[in-house]
Protein backbone atom coordinates (compact mmCIF):
# COMPACT_ATOMS: atom_id res chain seq x y z
CA UNK A 1 0.00 0.00 0.00
CA UNK A 2 1.28 3.47 -0.86
CA UNK A 3 1.53 6.35 1.62
CA UNK A 4 -1.38 8.15 -0.06
CA UNK A 5 -3.60 5.08 0.33
CA UNK A 6 -2.61 4.62 3.97
CA UNK A 7 -3.41 8.24 4.80
CA UNK A 8 -6.76 8.12 3.01
CA UNK A 9 -7.67 4.90 4.81
CA UNK A 10 -6.54 6.33 8.15
CA UNK A 11 -8.71 9.43 7.65
CA UNK A 12 -11.68 7.37 6.45
CA UNK A 13 -11.42 4.95 9.38
CA UNK A 14 -11.54 7.91 11.74
CA UNK A 15 -14.58 9.33 9.88
CA UNK A 16 -12.77 12.62 9.35
CA UNK A 17 -13.08 15.10 6.53
CA UNK A 18 -9.90 16.48 5.02
CA UNK A 19 -10.60 19.71 6.92
CA UNK A 20 -10.90 17.85 10.24
CA UNK A 21 -7.71 15.87 9.64
CA UNK A 22 -5.89 19.04 8.66
CA UNK A 23 -7.05 20.75 11.83
CA UNK A 24 -5.81 17.87 14.02
CA UNK A 25 -2.42 17.97 12.29
CA UNK A 26 -2.17 21.79 12.11
CA UNK A 27 -1.82 21.80 8.33
CA UNK A 28 -4.04 23.01 5.50
CA UNK A 29 -6.78 20.95 3.90
CA UNK A 30 -4.83 21.32 0.66
CA UNK A 31 -1.83 19.58 2.24
CA UNK A 32 -4.01 16.62 3.23
CA UNK A 33 -5.52 16.56 -0.27
CA UNK A 34 -2.06 16.55 -1.91
CA UNK A 35 -0.94 13.69 0.34
CA UNK A 36 -4.01 11.65 -0.54
CA UNK A 37 -3.63 12.21 -4.28
CA UNK A 38 0.07 11.35 -4.12
CA UNK A 39 1.12 14.79 -5.35
CA UNK A 40 3.28 15.17 -2.24
CA UNK A 41 4.12 13.17 0.88
CA UNK A 42 4.41 14.25 4.51
CA UNK A 43 7.99 14.97 5.54
CA UNK A 44 9.69 13.05 8.34
CA UNK A 45 8.58 15.44 11.08
CA UNK A 46 4.98 15.36 9.87
CA UNK A 47 5.07 11.54 9.78
CA UNK A 48 6.02 11.67 13.47
CA UNK A 49 3.11 14.02 14.18
CA UNK A 50 0.66 11.76 12.29
CA UNK A 51 2.06 8.72 14.10
CA UNK A 52 1.47 10.31 17.52
CA UNK A 53 -1.90 11.84 16.67
CA UNK A 54 -3.40 8.69 15.15
CA UNK A 55 -1.52 6.05 17.17
CA UNK A 56 0.02 4.34 14.16
CA UNK A 57 3.66 3.45 13.50
CA UNK A 58 5.70 5.24 10.87
CA UNK A 59 6.34 1.88 9.22
CA UNK A 60 2.57 1.46 8.81
CA UNK A 61 2.22 5.04 7.51
CA UNK A 62 4.82 4.27 4.88
CA UNK A 63 2.81 1.25 3.75
CA UNK A 64 4.83 -1.29 5.79
CA UNK A 65 7.79 -1.32 3.39
CA UNK A 66 9.82 -3.48 5.73
CA UNK A 67 9.03 -6.39 8.01
CA UNK A 68 9.89 -5.35 11.54
CA UNK A 69 11.44 -7.82 13.99
CA UNK A 70 12.12 -7.29 17.67
CA UNK A 71 15.84 -6.68 17.97
CA UNK A 72 15.86 -8.40 21.36
CA UNK A 73 13.84 -11.62 20.92
CA UNK A 74 13.45 -11.79 17.13
CA UNK A 75 9.65 -11.90 17.11
CA UNK A 76 8.01 -10.48 13.94
CA UNK A 77 6.21 -7.21 14.71
CA UNK A 78 3.27 -7.73 12.40
CA UNK A 79 0.90 -5.29 14.15
CA UNK A 80 1.40 -1.84 15.64
CA UNK A 81 -0.04 -3.12 18.92
CA UNK A 82 3.04 -5.33 19.31
CA UNK A 83 5.57 -2.49 18.91
CA UNK A 84 7.16 -0.99 22.01
CA UNK A 85 6.86 2.64 22.96
CA UNK A 86 9.15 5.18 24.49
CA UNK A 87 8.05 6.86 27.74
CA UNK A 88 6.94 9.81 25.56
CA UNK A 89 4.45 7.52 23.81
CA UNK A 90 6.32 7.39 20.51
CA UNK A 91 6.76 4.01 18.86
CA UNK A 92 10.15 2.31 19.11
CA UNK A 93 10.04 0.11 16.00
CA UNK A 94 13.15 -1.84 17.05
CA UNK A 95 11.52 -3.78 19.89
CA UNK A 96 8.35 -5.58 20.91
CA UNK A 97 6.37 -4.34 23.88
CA UNK A 98 7.34 -7.45 25.85
CA UNK A 99 11.10 -6.86 25.60
CA UNK A 100 11.12 -3.07 25.95
CA UNK A 101 8.59 -1.24 28.07
CA UNK A 102 8.48 2.14 29.80
CA UNK A 103 11.89 2.98 28.34
CA UNK A 104 13.56 -0.08 29.86
CA UNK A 105 14.64 -3.46 28.60
CA UNK A 106 13.04 -6.46 30.26
CA UNK A 107 15.94 -8.72 29.25
CA UNK A 108 19.36 -7.29 30.07
CA UNK A 109 20.87 -10.76 30.41
CA UNK A 110 20.59 -13.05 27.40
CA UNK A 111 20.58 -16.16 29.60
CA UNK A 112 17.29 -15.03 31.17
CA UNK A 113 15.70 -14.69 27.72
CA UNK A 114 17.15 -18.05 26.68
CA UNK A 115 15.62 -19.67 29.77
CA UNK A 116 12.27 -18.09 28.89
CA UNK A 117 12.47 -19.33 25.28
CA UNK A 118 13.37 -22.86 26.37
CA UNK A 119 10.39 -23.05 28.70
CA UNK A 120 7.85 -21.44 26.35
CA UNK A 121 8.76 -22.40 22.78
CA UNK A 122 7.23 -25.60 21.41
CA UNK A 123 9.55 -28.58 21.04
CA UNK A 124 7.63 -31.06 18.86
CA UNK A 125 10.79 -33.02 17.92
CA UNK A 126 11.96 -33.34 21.55
CA UNK A 127 15.27 -31.70 20.71
CA UNK A 128 17.62 -31.68 23.73
CA UNK A 129 17.59 -28.41 25.67
CA UNK A 130 21.32 -27.82 25.15
CA UNK A 131 20.86 -28.02 21.37
CA UNK A 132 17.81 -25.74 21.45
CA UNK A 133 19.63 -23.25 23.68
CA UNK A 134 22.57 -23.12 21.25
CA UNK A 135 20.16 -22.61 18.34
CA UNK A 136 18.31 -19.74 20.08
CA UNK A 137 21.60 -18.19 21.22
CA UNK A 138 22.98 -18.19 17.68
CA UNK A 139 19.93 -16.32 16.39
CA UNK A 140 19.70 -13.87 19.29
CA UNK A 141 23.38 -12.99 18.87
CA UNK A 142 22.59 -11.51 15.46
CA UNK A 143 20.06 -9.01 16.86
CA UNK A 144 20.87 -5.38 17.67
CA UNK A 145 20.21 -5.62 21.42
CA UNK A 146 22.64 -8.50 21.91
CA UNK A 147 25.30 -7.18 19.53
CA UNK A 148 25.55 -4.11 21.78
CA UNK A 149 25.90 -6.20 24.93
Amino acid sequence: MEVREVLLKLRSNQNLTQDQMAERLHVTRQAVSRWETGETQPNTEMLKVISREFNVSINTLLGAPRQLFCQCCGMPLSEDSMISREPSGEFNEDYCKWCYTDGKFVYNDKSVLLDFLLSHMPNPDNTPDAERRAFFDKHLSQLKHWKQA
